[in-house]
């Protein structure tokens, strides 16, 4: 497919942020299939990663099965009418359970919170 023009965008919460600085956009939630999906009907050179977060990179590769690519990382401020990103957001909890488990070595470790992932597709309309 060729999006040559329009980059698709991968965002975090916080990349979300940034580019939502005006226009009207559509957002609605994902399946973590849907997200695969459309992650690989982009080449890789016409996808932009707007963050650096490393779990989210585990995330995209480890838990949604995508192909492993390296994405060019820029910093975007604002989406441009007609592109779409797909968005990646982290859902913190603490645990209600903290389990003691004891690692290979000896040492023990204890479990604080929850992580939680869920994808959303964000088009910037006009």
């Amino acid at each position: 497919m060729d999006h040559k023009d329009l980059p698709l965008l991968l965002l975090d919460n916080s990349s979300m942020m940034s580019v939502l600085n005006e226009g009207v956009y559509k957002c609605h939630n994902l399946s973590l299939e849907e997200a695969t999906q459309i992650l690989e009907t982009y080449d890789e050179e016409h996808i932009l990663r707007c963050f650096s977060d490393q779990t989210l990179e585990t995330v995209i590769y480890d838990y949604l099965g995508a192909e492993k690519r390296n994405f060019e990382y820029k910093r975007i401020r604002n989406m441009r009418p007609g592109q779409d990103a797909l968005v990646f957001k982290l859902y913190v909890t603490r645990s209600e359970t903290q389990p003691v488990i004891q690692a290979d070595d000896g040492v023990e470790a204890k479990k604080i919170q929850n992580v939680y992932v869920y994808c959303q597709y964000l088009s910037r309309i006009s």
